[in-house]
C-alpha cells in the first residue's frame, strides 16, 4: 500500500475542525477503492459502514469479531488521508469495563473517530437501560482521554433503529450522552425536519450527525438550514453498488440477458483513476 501523507494527528485535529462550523458530508465507503474514490471527489471526512464491511466479508449485519472489526479499521485508516469515523457497534462489549478496552484498541488503529450505540443486539431488550449505557458512553470518554483525548466520541441512541420511534427517549438518551462527555451526537433513523430540527436544539452546542439512508427530498443545504453538523449515509452506498450487481446478474441467471451490464463503469475509466491516484501516492 503506498504512504500516507497525513500523520493520525493531523487527521484528528482535522476532524475536530469540521465539527466547529458549517456541514459536512460523511460518505461511508467499505474498502480500500471506495476509499480513495471518495476522497478524489473531494470528501473531507470519511466512516466505516458495519454493514457495508459485513456484506463485503459475507456476512449479514450483526456484529462480528472485534479483531476482524480492529482489522478492517487498520486497512481503512490507511488506505486514505482523511479523517475516519468508526461505526464501532456497540462497543464490541456488554460492561463498561468491555467498552474501555474495545476503545483502547481501537483508538490505537489512528480512527479519528468512533461512535458508540446503546443497542445490545438482543429483541427483547434492545436498548440497554439508561444508567447502564452512560456508565458505558463514560467509559468510552475516560478512555480516549486516557489515550490523549483527541479522537472524537460519537453517542449514538439508537430508538428508531430498534422500534422504538420516540423522539422524547431519543433526546433524553443524547443529552445524558452528551453529560457523559460525547463530543457529537447521533440518532439514526429520524426523519422529519420537525424531529431534526429538534434533536439540533436539545443537544447544542454539541454538533448532530444526521443520517440520510435512503433517496430524500432533504439536500445539504437543507439539513444545514435545520443547524445539523454531518451528513452520513451508512451502508447506502454499498447497498447502491450490491443493487446494480444484483439486478445484472439475476438477469444473467433467469434470463439470460446481459442488459443490467448496461449501466457499469468503464474498465478504462477504472483503470485510469487508480492508476493516477497510485502516482499521486508514489510521487516524492
Amino acid at each position: 500500500m503506498t504512504e500516507i501523507r497525513r500523520s493520525v494527528a493531523d487527521k484528528r485535529r482535522a476532524f475536530h475542525q469540521l465539527h466547529q462550523a458549517g456541514c459536512f458530508a460523511i460518505p461511508n465507503p467499505w474498502d480500500i477503492g471506495s476509499a480513495r474514490f471518495l476522497q478524489n471527489l473531494g470528501f473531507k471526512a470519511l466512516a466505516t459502514t458495519s454493514s457495508g464491511f459485513a456484506w463485503s466479508q459475507g456476512r449479514p449485519d450483526v456484529p462480528g469479531s472485534r479483531d476482524a472489526a480492529l482489522a478492517h479499521l487498520r486497512e481503512m485508516v490507511a488506505a486514505s488521508d482523511l479523517p475516519l469515523n468508526a461505526d464501532f457497534e456497540n462497543g464490541y462489549a456488554r460492561d463498561a469495563a468491555g467498552v474501555a478496552e474495545s476503545v483502547r484498541l481501537a483508538v490505537e488503529t489512528g480512527v479519528a473517530g468512533l461512535s458508540i450505540e446503546d443497542s445490545t443486539g438482543d429483541a427483547a431488550t434492545p436498548l440497554y437501560p439508561i444508567d447502564t449505557a452512560v456508565e458505558r458512553m463514560r467509559a468510552a470518554r475516560q478512555a480516549i482521554d486516557k489515550a490523549g483525548g483527541d479522537t472524537l466520541l460519537v453517542g449514538r441512541a439508537e430508538c428508531f433503529f430498534v422500534g422504538r420511534p420516540d423522539i422524547d427517549e431519543t433526546i433524553a438518551r443524547l443529552r445524558a450522552y452528551a453529560q457523559a462527555g460525547a463530543d457529537c451526537l447521533y440518532a439514526p433513523g429520524i426523519r422529519t425536519r420537525e424531529h431534526i430540527a429538534a434533536v439540533v436544539a436539545a443537544v447544542a452546542p454539541k454538533p448532530l450527525n444526521l443520517l440520510i439512508g435512503s433517496a430524500s427530498e432533504l439536500t445539504m443545504a437543507d439539513v444545514a438550514s435545520l443547524g445539523v453538523r454531518r451528513v452520513s449515509v451508512g451502508g447506502a452506498l454499498a447497498r447502491t453498488a450490491w443493487g446494480g450487481f444484483m439486478r445484472a446478474a439475476r438477469l444473467i441467471a433467469e434470463e439470460g440477458k446481459f442488459d443490467g451490464l448496461a449501466n457499469a463503469a468503464s474498465g478504462a475509466e477504472l483503470d485510469a483513476f487508480f492508476r493516477d491516484d497510485l502516482a499521486k501516492r508514489s510521487a516524492p
